[in-house]
């Protein structure tokens, strides 16, 4: 095949699409009508993700016909292997853009409030935003690794905006630390009390951590707040808040929640646990036995869910579920060891050394919990009973009616 030599409008062609290529790559000049907000959106009550709020930024130039909305809370529900991913913590957010008026309706179905907060940002600044969005939107840079209390849907556009403003943006002045993460986090899951046990057994001692202002505002309402009362450095080295105007485009109606039924809350539910495997096993004391298939039916089950927690310690990303004082009481070694320590052929030593060192641990356990409510209380205890009956002799007179399978 021969080549040929470009002839000159083949270089003005490639020149112009270079320079269009290049153009559109950077993000268009914004107008000094450009308005720069956040926007918060409130709670929800239809599943776990939208229990604490939810941020985005929002650009509107009426002049260059742009209003678009910045959210860093999206992820893909069809994505490979989506549940390991979304417990090991692996499973990549995205930031996406929309109008705000494209989900402004999903928001009021679902009774969920939007609040606006407009930025008092300089021209300079808020083109250095919109460029910013505009680069992490493009399809390379849209995926993120979202870590819970430290990046999320929330940190990002507080983030974007500080980078934007520089040193001119000035938070308020550091208070004294009286929340953890823990805390924070508990103070929206109130309604959701299986949510709530799960989420607190599972996550460790870095969610004790006390916050400033600036790491409580992983949640979206606190970036609310602490902006709000943030300024901004002026031209002449005044400073001005930097909200010039809140607005509430929709506020949600204060209606009953569906509370859980008294007999379902978990609290409930583990007092009676607790009432039935203490009066049974007293009876069947009294009785001379000791039911040992009772033990290993519930300490297998602690056992796996005890290896479930391990393995969100040692083998996800998510960085709040080390240290976690529920597996002294939750610990995986029941799993199998209490067939171990209850077989037919178990030694009298080998099972008060196995329930002995798990009364101990329980104990410590019970004191280190951080867990709010009585949860973390009424089931050690109800496996404290178990491990107590178990290094009690049985009466002699019953001791050849003992129970041991």
């Amino acid at each position: 095949m021969t080549k040929t030599k470009p002839s000159s409008w083949h270089w003005l062609l490639i020149f112009y699409f270079s320079l269009f290529t290049f153009h559109s790559a950077q993000a268009q000049p914004l107008s000094p009508s450009v308005q720069v907000s956040l926007i918060t959106y409130g709670p929800g009550s239809d599943d776990i993700s939208s229990a604490f709020g939810h941020t985005e930024i929002r650009i509107f130039d009426p002049v260059q016909g742009l209003d678009r909305n910045y959210s860093y809370g999206g992820f893909d529900y069809n994505a490979d292997n989506f549940i390991v991913k979304f417990l090991r913590g692996t499973l990549p957010y995205r930031l996406s853009a929309h109008s705000l008026y494209q989900v402004l309706y999903y928001y009021q179905q679902n009774n969920r409030s939007v609040r606006e907060q407009v930025l008092n940002l300089s021209l300079p600044q808020k083109q250095r935003l919109f460029a910013a969005l505009e680069e992490n939107n493009r399809p390379e840079n849209r995926e993120y690794r979202y870590r819970f209390y430290y990046d999320n849907c929330a940190t990002r556009p507080r983030d974007m905006i500080a980078q934007a403003c520089g040193d001119s943006l000035q938070f308020r002045a550091p208070q004294q630390p009286t929340k953890s993460y823990r805390a924070w986090m508990n103070d929206y899951l109130g309604e959701k009390p299986w949510a709530q046990l799960g989420m607190n057994l599972a996550i460790g001692r870095p969610a004790d951590a006390m916050t400033s202002n600036w790491e409580s505002m992983y949640l979206p309402n606190n970036v609310y707040d602490n902006l709000a009362a943030a300024v901004v450095k002026q031209p002449g080295g005044l400073t001005a808040p930097v909200v010039t105007r809140s607005a509430t485009l929709f506020e949600a109606q204060k209606i009953f929640r569906k509370q859980v039924p008294f007999i379902f809350d978990p609290e409930v539910v583990f007092a009676l646990l607790g009432i039935v495997v203490a009066l049974f096993t007293a009876r069947r004391y009294q009785r001379g036995r000791v039911d040992r298939w009772l033990d290993r039916l519930l300490f297998s089950v602690v056992g796996f869910w005890g290896w479930f927690l391990l393995l969100l310690w040692i083998g996800t990303d998510h960085g709040v579920t080390a240290w976690n004082p529920t597996l002294l009481w939750l610990a995986p070694f029941h799993l199998p060891l209490v067939f171990w320590a209850t077989s037919r052929n178990t030694t009298a030593r080998r099972r008060t050394a196995y329930f002995g060192i798990t009364a101990v641990l329980i104990l410590v356990g019970m004191v280190l919990s951080t867990v709010p409510g009585g949860v973390d209380v009424l089931f050690p205890l109800t496996l404290l009973i178990r491990c107590i009956v178990n290094l009690q002799p049985v009466r002699q007179r019953a001791l050849m009616r003992t129970e041991v399978v």
